[in-house]
């Protein structure tokens, strides 16, 4: 496998790291595990184990591995699923409450049958959550009455069955929690919030009961992973979180984008509906871009690497908001770098994979960012390679609602992105 190893970032080393097509896809398919629960931009699940056999081809011996955006758990399930621990984190509810349930270890005949004595108890379960004001008039906005109150009795059935907390309770409440869009008024194949009043959303009861079915079979197909060590998965910021005494040997991850998902939205209906917060808004704070200080370009620019100060003054130009957003967005990947120093231990690797985005018509080189900054951050050498993203090649637009399309808008998505390994 030809990998670059990137130095200085002149002239755009990373335009000519070379293209793996092992880092492309992979013949296996995906197992049924992944796909419990919906989740936007999911790291694709061969890329842990290529990591894995990356770091040990360079002479690490990997024990433990990491991720700082954990998301909803691929990189912890694939770990456990080698016989490895990790720890993880992400700012997320909904998508620890995901990744609690791929890594854990659940007796797939528990499952089906707290789910069917759910199902039992739930035609004559109460009709009603408590909920705050401000999440009962937002649910509302989303669910016709008698879907929010069949889904209702399902989840007061989920609590009376499953003691908590534990990991067939979470199991049972994250088969809940990935029928609700479904369910409710949101747009078919939408990823952005996008109200369809048109749509006859199905049964709540019959949904439950064959995506319950659907999850017991992918804890059968995905084994016993008794045998593993426990996955450590904690929620909070990776700004913030205290990180692991001990460390990692491999940190494997996938950063946001400046520009990407704004994960609260999306899983507004999940983290309303199971009592997270009463106002999904509040779950943006902490996320990384959403830097709380007011950006100062004048007195903020000596925060800035080489990279980012290109992009930001090419922006300021255009847009002086979207200035400031970006420039906050690489404030914080910044410290993200020095996180990652920290985290993993002497002799072992960071493995990012990031691609590139624009914003306001200007290319945000997110990748060449993350380069400089792990380097500034101290780790000895950068390795790239570009992976391509297939679905994007074919449809490399999306629409308002954010659908991948072949009609061309003006939000365009790169067809490629970066796996950067970082050597401690």
């Amino acid at each position: 496998m030809e990998i670059t190893d990137v130095g200085q970032l002149r002239d755009g080393p990373l335009l000519r790291a070379p293209a793996g097509a092992d880092w492309d896809t992979h013949a296996a398919k995906e197992p049924r595990i992944h796909r419990i629960h919906p989740y936007p931009a999911k790291f694709p699940a061969f890329l842990a184990e290529r990591a894995i056999n990356y770091a040990t081809s360079e002479g690490v011996r990997v024990r433990t591995v990491g991720d700082i955006f954990c998301g909803c758990g691929t990189v912890a399930h694939e770990a456990r699923r080698l016989g490895l621990g990790f720890w993880g984190c992400d700012i997320n509810p909904v998508a620890t409450l995901i990744a609690r349930t791929k890594s854990a270890d659940v007796c797939p005949n528990e499952f089906r049958q707290a789910a069917v004595k759910a199902l039992r108890k739930a035609h004559r379960a109460r009709a009603d959550i408590n909920l705050a004001a401000p999440a009962r008039e937002r649910l509302e906005r989303w669910f016709r009455p008698e879907q929010f109150a069949d889904l209702a009795r399902i989840l007061n059935a989920i609590r009376a069955v499953a003691p908590q907390p534990s990991p067939l309770h979470d199991a049972l409440l994250c088969t809940f929690s990935a029928i609700l869009k479904p369910c409710s008024q949101w747009q078919v194949r939408a990823i952005k919030p996008t109200l369809d009043l048109s749509k006859e959303p199905p049964d709540a009861f019959a949904t439950f009961e064959k995506h319950a079915l659907n999850v017991y079979q992918a804890v059968e197909e995905a084994g016993d992973l008794s045998r593993s060590p426990e996955a450590v998965i904690e929620l909070g910021s990776a700004l913030q979180i205290n990180l692991p005494r001990r460390g990692v040997d491999l940190l494997v991850s996938s950063p946001p984008y400046v520009t990407s998902y704004e994960y609260a939205d999306l899983h507004q209906l999940s983290s309303l509906f199971l009592g997270y917060t009463d106002d999904h808004r509040r779950l943006r704070q902490g996320s990384i871009g959403s830097t709380q200080h007011d950006f100062r370009l004048a007195r903020g620019i000596r925060d800035l690497n080489r990279t980012a100060t290109r992009t930001v003054f090419s922006l300021y130009e255009q847009d002086r908001r979207a200035a400031q957003s970006v420039a906050n967005y690489f404030v914080d990947m910044q410290a993200i770098a020095v996180r990652a120093k920290r985290i993993v231990r002497p002799g072992g690797i960071a493995m990012f994979v990031i691609g590139n985005t624009q914003y306001r018509g200007v290319d945000v080189d997110n990748a060449s960012h993350l380069t400089e900054s792990l380097l500034l951050a101290g780790f000895s050498k950068i390795r790239a390679i570009k992976r391509t993203i297939s679905n994007k090649s074919a449809t490399p637009y999306r629409t308002s609602s954010g659908k991948f399309s072949k009609t061309r808008t003006s939000n365009h998505i790169y067809s490629h992105e970066y796996v950067l390994m970082a050597h401690r």
